[in-house]
Order: structure tokens, then sequence, then C-alpha cells
């Protein structure tokens, strides 16, 4: 059955409203092209009075894909790092939820529309795994997957910030991140009005259409 982008807001919406018993909710995604760059200096250490100074040349020394999965209702996140982002490597990383999640649980995944979460072997692999419910966010809805503002933070506080001789020490950096964070796990809790969103976006609509009509 093919859903509206409206029925697909409401569908992830309820899994932040009303998370469904003895299951887990999982918001998923890859972050791509998370680049190890070696910054030609290393950054002044901070001064009273001073902002954190920073090189804009560097070496680069290539780039990772982290998969992650945020449990909503702990905070705590599942995690792999591979060199790309195909079918394989998304299929690799289901096996390890799997693997590394109560078998008595259900599990419900928010996801956005890349092909890849939809290629065949992986739709193969989830027909034997029934206990698997995949949720799609709406088209050019990102915002609406909780995993993204866990990326952003790690963006801001470990890959852009550092600087990086080699993929491995990278890689280092954002396990021991990760480690880190899953000592003291940080829940995103979902408090905005469906409702209101939805009079947001159709406004926002509206005012596109009235823009599009003056200017032909």
């Amino acid at each position: 059955m093919i859903r509206t982008s409206e029925e697909k807001f409401w569908d992830v919406i309820g899994l932040y409203l009303d998370p469904p018993e003895r299951a887990l909710v999982l918001c998923c995604d890859e972050k791509s092209q998370c680049q190890a760059l070696e910054r030609t200096q290393r950054p002044l250490p901070l001064k009273k009075g001073y902002t954190r100074t920073q090189t804009h040349d560097y070496i680069r020394h290539g780039t990772i894909t982290l998969f992650a999965a945020l449990s909503y209702l702990e905070g705590k996140i599942i995690s792999r790092t591979e060199e790309c982002h195909t079918h394989v490597e998304w299929l690799r990383f289901l096996k390890q939820i799997d693997r590394e999640t109560p078998k008595e649980l259900d599990l419900h995944l928010i996801i956005d529309n890349y092909a890849t979460h939809k290629h065949p072997v992986v739709q193969h692999w989830l027909k034997a795994h029934r206990r698997f419910h995949m949720h799609f966010t709406p088209t050019s809805s990102s915002w609406l997957n909780l995993v993204e503002r866990f990326f952003g933070e790690l963006t801001s506080e470990v890959v852009r910030e550092g600087s990086f001789e080699s993929l491995r020490e990278l890689v280092r950096a954002i396990e021991s991140y990760l480690a880190e964070r899953n000592q003291n796990p940080k829940k995103y809790v979902w408090r905005a009005s469906g409702l209101k969103i939805l009079e947001k976006i159709q406004r926002a609509k509206e005012a596109l259409a009235a823009a599009d009509v003056i200017i032909t």
C-alpha cells in the first residue's frame, strides 16, 4: 500500500507520541562523507576573550559512512562505520541491530526513502525477519527523524572540530564519542504538535503558490 506524505507524517509522529508496547523505536540513518581532515596547524587553545581558532587548509585522508540507530525511549545508539553506503552495508547494519537487541521485542525503524533502504535484497531479508517494521518519513522531511539531531551534534563536536591523520583516527574519535555518550544516554523527546506543523507547511505552500503567481 502506497502512503501519502501526510499518512507517513502521522505514522512517524505516532511512534514518538505513543510508542508501541514490547517494542523498540529506532531512528535510523547513515551519515555519509564523514571526512578525515588533517589541519595544517592544530587549533589554538581557548582563552578568555578569544574564540577558538582553526586553519582552513587541510589534507584529506578520505571519508567513511556512519550508520546509527537511536533508541527513542533510551537515547542509546547502535552504530557501525563502513567505507560505503550501498544496500550491502545497510543490510549488514540491520543484521547488527537484530543481534544487539532483545529477541522478544519488535523493532520499529524510522528511516528515509533512500533507495538502499528499499533494495530487493533488503526487502527479501526483512520478509524473513518479521519483527522489523519500517516507517518511512515523507520526502524531504529528514527533520522528522530524530537521529539527525544526533548527527548534527556529532558533526559539530567531533568531525568538524577535529584534525585527523588517518581514517582510522577519525573512526576511533567517533567510537570514543559514542561509547561515552552511551554511558550517559541523551534522549530527544518529541514535543511539537503535529497539527501545528501541518498548518505551517500549508501556509508555506500557499505563500509559495502566491509568489509564483506574482512572478509569472
